[in-house]
């Protein structure tokens, strides 16, 4: 289709950027960090490092990890909340040439243990909140280095004393683990300080990160995103959000998890690239809390999901904060209601822009321009270089107006699904790829999201897939068949309401909620169940979903 949205750009926005602009992130740290040696980078719990700071302690962890066996392109996970630990684990592995494999701390044992041996992971930096979940399954994955961190570890004394001091023992938030070979993070920062770091050789078809996500068929999958997917993305963010951010002087606020593609790109990558502080907030979920912290700091950027908004929305002490410094906020990961925008303008006074992303897309496909005067409800207008078709069910191009699937291309595309063939091809063909949204596009260029095609479940910006839902669920004894499917949420955008057929007319909802519980991440679990007599089916026997989710 053409490019209608390019009459839409700001004039200082260029149409096209170069994907090759640099080699690898790495090369965009190193830039950062030597502009800005003197500059705060990151900021968590009160206490910040600056970016010579991330510099010297990321090149120690890279120093360790290429003098503990590993060798280049081997995969390292890091599990744990936003902490100051996560850039310098983060940039560490990136720069001994290693690829990043982002893990859901809440993550039950069952969801780790696949997630590594899929990835073949060969070592995990891991937060001792969640060791335990670890210690269950190390012995069935491929992991042999285990690195382990503490939440002060990085506070300083006597803050870091008294931090772990409160966690483990007053607030007994480390549940007991056995991983005797594993060696303690900052203790590896020491060791590493001792050693020699070789740079390695990156291009832009290395993979950088593998980022999982769930699918309509099957397990969760590693979407493979190289360094030049991930650079494109940062350079095609820049592209707009430079005509309002100054380099240098923004503090954006990260309360999403950077494992999350959406604070990963929009919030650890890209305001590392233009020199600027990241607030990182480890529990935002403590709504009192996060907004106090907020009112320490003069914040000028403020990323999250819809759910976020609201939370603070809903919080009394938010409304007193001071938003005269702010320029922006971005809401992705999920749907931003327009009741939520509205608030959001009249207690702000700022537009609450929304973006449109996908992991398979680094992952920022489309977003509003800083200069949106009020809500619209689109997703905006398509990222440089990025190009986006409208097909109907064969796979036609729609008429102007009309609604389609989304397909999108660009150099933000990931190279494919690791080690899964058919399900990339499945998924993407001549370098499209199908988001399985239903779009619709106006004259001006703008996008607005009016269906979902696949089955996917979007919880709070989580994208939870039916399949794993229902496999969990069939896996107790009194149920014959299930159907997961999502029903709208206020809070969240949408919940998981399973339909069942059980054996037993003694299974309860709560049996069932309970049972799933054990096996999933809390955001998966259903918060609905319905016990039917029989599920609705096609002429060959599959569960009809739609059906489901159409009922009135």
């Amino acid at each position: 289709m053409e490019k209608s949205w390019l009459k839409s750009y700001d004039a200082r926005v260029p149409h096209e950027i170069n994907p090759d602009s640099y080699a690898s992130i790495v090369d965009i740290l190193e830039q950062a960090v030597s502009t800005y040696a003197d500059s705060v980078s990151y900021i968590n719990l009160g206490k910040s490092i600056t970016f010579k700071e991330l510099d010297q302690q990321s090149k120690q962890f890279a120093a360790y990890l290429q003098h503990s066996g590993l060798k280049k392109g081997d995969a390292v996970a890091i599990m744990m909340p936003n902490l100051l630990q996560y850039p310098v684990a983060l940039f560490g592995v990136l720069r001994a040439g290693m690829v990043v494999v982002n893990v859901n701390p809440q993550y039950t044992a069952r969801e780790l243990k696949h997630q590594l041996n899929d990835a073949d992971a060969k070592a995990i930096v891991i937060v001792e909140n969640f060791a335990c979940t670890l210690s269950e399954v190390i012995v069935d994955t491929p992991v042999k280095t285990v690195m382990l961190t503490q939440i002060g570890d990085m506070l300083g004394f006597p803050k870091k004393w008294l931090t772990n001091l409160v966690v483990k023992h007053v607030k007994k938030m480390v549940p007991s683990f056995s991983l005797p070979s594993a060696i303690h993070f900052m203790d590896a920062l020491k060791e590493g300080a001792s050693k020699s770091y070789e740079r390695p050789t990156l291009t832009g078809d290395d993979i950088a990160f593998l980022q999982y996500t769930g699918g309509t068929t099957g397990v969760s999958k590693g979407a493979m995103l190289s360094h030049r997917n991930m650079v494109a993305n940062l350079e095609q963010a820049s592209a707009i959000l430079n005509t309002v951010t100054v380099p240098n002087k923004e503090l954006v606020v990260t309360a999403l998890p950077l494992y999350h593609i959406f604070a990963l790109q929009a919030n650890c990558l890209l305001f590392l690239k233009l020199g600027c502080a990241n607030l990182l907030i480890t529990n935002p979920r403590d709504m009192p809390a996060f907004v106090s912290e907020l009112g320490k700091y003069p914040f000028t950027v403020l990323t999250g999901v819809n759910t976020l908004f609201n939370g603070l929305l809903n919080t009394p002490s938010f409304a007193e904060l001071d938003f005269s410094k702010v320029k922006f906020s971005l809401g992705g990961g999920m749907a931003v209601q327009r009741s939520v925008a509205e608030r959001w303008y009249k207690l702000t006074g700022h537009v609450l822009l929304e973006g449109y992303g996908l992991t398979e897309c680094s992952p920022i496909v489309s977003v509003n321009p800083p200069q949106l005067e009020q809500y619209n409800g689109s997703i905006g207008l398509p990222l440089p270089s990025t190009n986006i078709r409208l097909v109907d069910d064969d796979g036609v191009d729609v008429a102007p107006g009309e609604a389609g699937e989304m397909l999108v291309k660009g150099p933000q595309v990931m190279v494919g699904y690791l080690n899964r063939p058919e399900a990339t091809e499945e998924i993407m063909q001549d370098g499209w790829l199908a988001t399985g949204d239903i779009a619709r596009c106006d004259e001006d260029g703008y996008f607005y999201i009016v269906d979902r095609k696949k089955d996917m479940i979007l919880v709070s910006g989580f994208n939870v897939f039916p399949n794993e839902i229902e496999e969990v669920a069939a896996m107790h004894d009194h149920i014959v068949e299930v159907a997961a499917v999502g029903i709208p949420h206020e809070a969240s955008g949408e919940v998981v309401k399973l339909y069942a057929v059980r054996r037993e007319d003694s299974l309860s909802e709560q049996d069932v909620i309970e049972h799933c519980r054990k096996h999933l991440t809390g955001y998966k679990v259903p918060k609905k169940v319905e016990f039917r007599d029989e599920l609705p089916k096609s002429n060959v026997g599959k569960i009809l979903r739609r059906e489901l989710r159409e009922e009135k």
